[in-house]
Order: structure tokens, then C-alpha cells, then sequence
């Protein structure tokens, strides 16, 4: 059963504010964790594994969640469990080892690949009476409004404590995650229900359409050639290019960016269809050549575009999902792609950890080159689906 406009208007909006708090929690812990770990003694190869590690924990394992997700139907008992692991990023308070530091980070990422699969599916079906890419981009608009605010009370709290006292505070955002939570599930439950008392776990990979496969193939390789925030940090704090305290407001100004660029670019999409992903390897071919300079200007030009390609993964490549499987297999459809997206988000942020260690332009060379490839592999994806709806 679809949701009324309004139904389903409120249940995004309810789920957007539980990812408003969850976001000034990991994206305010995200802004510093660089040069915190840094400063606990970890070398940019560190930096980019710890980085790579929580990434293909945090999508590598929606595969196993999403596959779940549609054969248990226990959508909301794995939400609630991946939001409460979010309290191990303000733990990092208490971490004076690179071990301890690392391994919450891990924890966190995890927590986010058992609750994403589920999460998505309700918003996809949800957001069907209003469109699929206003319904991403209204969630990931407010997801995005807490990723600002979370940096911007680190930066505050960092200037005056440091960084120790910067994790705590988060603690404050991080309690409030849950009971938020409990009350979006008191006026999703029901339209939950609807959406799932139809479908039959009949989930198989081996099912997944070929149009997908390509799909995430694109995935993948635009993924890979793009750059992780840590690393970034890494790069501003071990040149010197900027003071510490401006390294979260740059990550805050990313994460406005991304939260405007949402809601424009999920609108495009419900007009214009698949053919707006050609923005993303076209918006991500110039961040590592202004990311990866000793210039402030040209960094903080990076990182508006690092924010827009943020907003277009989070918003067109999400609805593109819903659109090539049937509502059945849709979970295990957004843990594959989630999944890819980590693998190939762990091996990019290697191999530049790795480059960066020796040369600058490699890093630039190797995501500007993947960037190409990603534009072409698209167009061969789109003249696949033009020939297959005209056959």
C-alpha cells in the first residue's frame, strides 16, 4: 500500500530528524578524527586504513544486513540496533591509544551498516507518492543540517578544550538519537507494516537485474577515485595549510553543501531520470587537483565539491536503486550497492593513503583518471537502458 503525500511526507521527515541528531554525532567526530589520530601517532597509511576499514565495515556488511532485511522482515529491530552503536564515536573521549581509537571508529561504521538497508527501503517505498528523489533528498537534506551543526560545535568546543573535550560533548546529540528514534517508529510503524505485509522473502542475488550490475560498476570506480575527508584533513593539518580549528568549519561548509545540493538534484532527478548521474564524475574530476594544494582557497573550492558530490551520492545514486528492482529484493539491492560503494571507498582511500605517502600527484592522478573512466562506463550504462527500453 502506498502512503498518502502527507503520510508519507511526515514519516521522511520524522526519519530525518533522527538522522539530524545521529549526524552531529559522526560527522562532528568525523571533522577531527584525521589529525586525532594524527596526534595519537598514526602515519597517513594509518589514517587511510583506519578510513578504508570502517568504510567496507559500514557498507561491506549491508550486504549481509540488506539480504537480512528481506528475508526476516525485521526492519525497525535493526534500525534501533545500528543507532545505538553510535555512542562509540563519543567515546572516543576516553581513547589514549590508537588501537582503543580505531576500533571504536570501526564499531561506529558497523552500527550504520546494520541500519542503513532497512532504513532505505522504507524511504524508497515511502517516498513513492511524492518522488523517489524528493523523498532522498528531503532525508538527506536533514541529514545534512546535523552533519553541519555537529563540526561547528566540535570546532567551537576544540578551540576552547581540545580535542578530548570535543568528543564528549557529543555524547549530548548521541543520547538523544534513540528516543527520537522510538517516536518516528510510533508514526512509521504502521505504514511499515503496509509496505511489507505483501512482500514475501524471496531475496537472491542471483536475481539481481543486469542493468544493476552495471549500475554498480559505475559505482564502484566513481567511488574509488573519490577522496575521503580523512585523508583530506590529514593533508591540510600535515601541511600546515590551514589552523586546526578551521579543518571542522571547512568539513561543516561540505556538509551545508551537500544538504542544499540534496534537495536540488533529488528534484532534477524525479524530471529528468538516470541521466543526472552524469553530474557526479563530472563534479568529482577537479577535487583532488584544489583538495590535495597547499592553497586555502583552492581547498575550500575542493570542499564545496566534495559537499556537492556527497549530496548528488547520497541522493541520485540512492533513488537510482529503487527504480531497477521490485520492492522484494530491494534491501539486498541497497546492501549490494552500499556494500560496492564500501569496497570501493576502502580500496581508493588505500591506495591514496599509500600515494600520498610518496606523492601528491599520484593521489591526483589516480582519482582525476578514475573519474574519466567512471563518466565512460555510465554512458555505456545509459545506451544499454535506451536500447532496452526501445527494444
Amino acid at each position: 500500500m502506498r502512503a498518502s503525500g502527507n503520510k508519507a511526507l511526515r514519516v521522511i521527515l520524522l526519519l530525518g530528524l533522527v538522522s539530524l541528531a545521529a549526524d552531529m554525532v559522526y560527522e562532528g567526530a568525523r571533522s577531527i578524527i584525521g589529525p586525532y589520530l594524527l596526534i595519537l601517532g598514526a602515519s597517513a597509511t594509518l589514517v587511510g586504513l583506519v578510513a578504508g576499514i570502517g568504510e567496507i565495515a559500514s557498507y561491506g556488511s549491508r550486504i549481509l544486513f540488506g539480504y537480512a532485511a528481506d528475508k526476516s522482515r525485521k526492519h525497525w529491530t535493526l534500525i534501533i540496533t545500528g543507532y545505538a552503536m553510535i555512542l562509540s564515536l563519543p567515546a572516543l573521549a576516553f581513547a589514549n591509544r590508537l588501537d582503543i581509537a580505531s576500533t571504536l571508529i570501526i564499531l561506529e561504521r558497523l552500527g550504520k551498516a546494520i541500519r542503513t538497508p532497512s532504513r532505505d527501503v522504507i524511504i524508497a517505498h515511502t517516498a513513492s507518492s511524492i518522488g523517489r528523489g524528493k523523498g532522498f533528498g528531503i532525508h538527506e537534506a536533514m541529514d545534512q543540517i546535523g552533519a553541519v551543526i555537529g563540526p561547528l560545535i566540535v570546532a567551537i568546543v576544540m578551540n576552547y578544550k581540545g580535542y578530548n573535550d570535543a568528543f564528549l560533548y557529543l555524547f549530548i546529540p548521541a543520547t538523544a538519537t534513540l528516543p527520537l528514534l522510538m517516536y518516528a517508529r510510533r508514526h512509521a510503524v504502521l505504514l511499515d507494516s503496509d509496505a511489507y505485509t505483501s512482500i514475501h522473502a524471496r531475496a537472491s542475488i542471483g536475481s539481481i537485474p543486469r542493468l544493476l550490475w552495471l549500475y554498480l560498476a559505475f559505482v564502484s570506480i566513481s567511488v574509488a577515485g573519490f577522496a575521503h575527508f580523512q585523508i583530506i584533513s590529514y593533508h591540510i593539518k600535515f601541511t600546515s595549510a590551514m589552523d586546526d580549528v578551521y579543518i571542522p568549519i571547512l568539513f561543516a561548509l561540505a556538509m551545508g553543501v551537500d544538504a542544499l545540493i540534496a534537495i536540488i538534484v533529488g528534484h532534477i532527478f524525479d524530471r529528468k531520470g538516470l541521466l543526472v548521474l552524469i553530474l557526479v564524475p563530472l563534479t568529482t574530476l577537479p577535487i583532488a587537483p584544489l583538495a590535495f594544494s597547499t592553497n586555502p582557497t583552492f581547498i575550500v573550492a575542493g570542499a564545496v565539491l566534495w559537499g556537492i558530490v556527497m549530496g548528488m551520492q547520497e541522493t541520485i545514486m540512492r533513488a537510482s536503486i529503487a527504480t531497477m528492482v521490485d520492492r522484494a529484493r530491494l534491501a539486498t539491492a541497497y546492501g549490494l550497492f552500499n556494500g560496492i560503494y564500501g569496497i570501493a571507498w576502502f580500496s581508493g582511500s588505500i591506495m591514496m593513503g599509500m600515494l600520498y605517502e610518496s606523492s601528491v600527484l599520484g593521489v591526483i592522478t589516480f582519482s582525476v583518471t578514475l573519474s574519466i573512466a567512471s563518466m565512460l562506463l555510465l554512458l555505456v550504462m545509459l545506451k544499454v537502458l535506451e536500447a532496452s527500453s526501445n527494444s
